[in-house]
């Protein structure tokens, strides 16, 4: 699938369109329309326990992986911020470290909420947690935001995809990062429409992105570009807040995302063999974990 055959599809434009016409947020009009919305809130305040867990347990600083490749960089960078010295302000840079921590977290085998996958785990907790500790939000409105947020996911499952392995990681990162977005824009009071130019408008700058995973695991580049991921997703909800809309309707942007993800060759979808990982550093890493777990068979 190209992402641009006419069939019957899902589409985001027309639930915005509806919760507009209907004077609901995005998440109230997709709640009202079930038979028990307070269950699914319930769902998703256990979803937000599991993203503070695991965003604590990566902020503690005390994690290695199997690989080698992870130690401590949430923490480290969050110190760094308190230290006066960062470049990013208080929001911003708190939500890069929450990012790395919770993505430190799945690659140590700690517990996480796929958001949307365990890849981009850690984009849509640190959006939301750095603005809810900024604004002072109610927890209930994280609630919501999550529901927004899983109605961008699923709209991109089925219109494109979420697995690296099929459309690289502009489905896993990128997706992440224009779920955060919609998200955030409701967050802070924006309307559906506003939600939906800033879930296109992060997409967009996705588009092309490859999944290189160093090794096979989600440690090199995937950390540091939930982090990134992050910021990305508080650019475009500052965006689409302050009145900037995508040009191209967020429907579109999601049908090319899955375009070009057809269009990557296999190397450049999770298969550890194109990106950084086909990098000199990045087949030595691989060589020498190979190695290692060659010899741990043989004991």
């Amino acid at each position: 699938m190209t992402g641009w055959e006419e069939e019957e599809r899902a589409s985001l434009s027309e639930l915005i369109g509806a919760a507009q016409a209907h004077q609901m947020t995005l998440s109230g009009f997709m709640l009202q329309g079930l038979s028990d919305p307070e269950r699914h809130l319930v769902e998703m305040k256990k979803r937000w326990a599991v993203m503070i867990e695991s965003m604590e347990e990566g902020c503690s600083g005390n994690l290695r992986s199997s690989g080698g490749m992870v130690a401590g960089d949430g923490r480290r960078y969050l110190d760094y911020l308190a230290s006066s010295k960062g470049l990013l302000d208080g929001l911003t840079g708190r939500v890069m470290g929450y990012a790395l921590a919770v993505s430190e977290c799945n690659a140590t085998m700690g517990r996480i909420c796929a958001a949307p996958t365990a890849g981009s785990c850690g984009i849509i907790p640190a959006v939301f947690r750095g603005l809810f500790e900024s604004y002072d939000l109610e927890e209930r409105a994280i609630h919501h935001a999550l529901i927004t947020a899983g109605v961008i996911g699923s709209i991109i499952a089925e219109r494109a995809t979420l697995a690296g392995a099929e459309g690289g990681c502009q489905a896993e990162c990128g997706a992440a990062s224009a779920m955060a977005a919609a998200g955030a824009v409701e967050l802070m009071g924006g309307s559906p429409p506003a939600a939906g130019h800033a879930a296109a408008l992060s997409l967009k700058s996705f588009l092309g992105l490859v999944c290189d995973p160093v090794a096979g695991l989600v440690e090199v580049p995937c950390i540091k570009r939930n982090g990134i991921a992050a910021l990305h997703a508080l650019g475009a909800a500052d965006l689409a807040l302050a009145g900037v809309e995508s040009v191209i309707p967020v429907d579109e942007v999601i049908d090319a995302m899955a375009a070009v993800g057809a269009a990557l060759p296999r190397t450049l979808r999770e298969t550890g063999e194109g990106g950084v990982a086909a990098s000199p550093t990045g087949r030595r890493i691989a060589e020498r974990l190979a190695d290692v777990t060659k010899a741990e068979g043989e004991d």
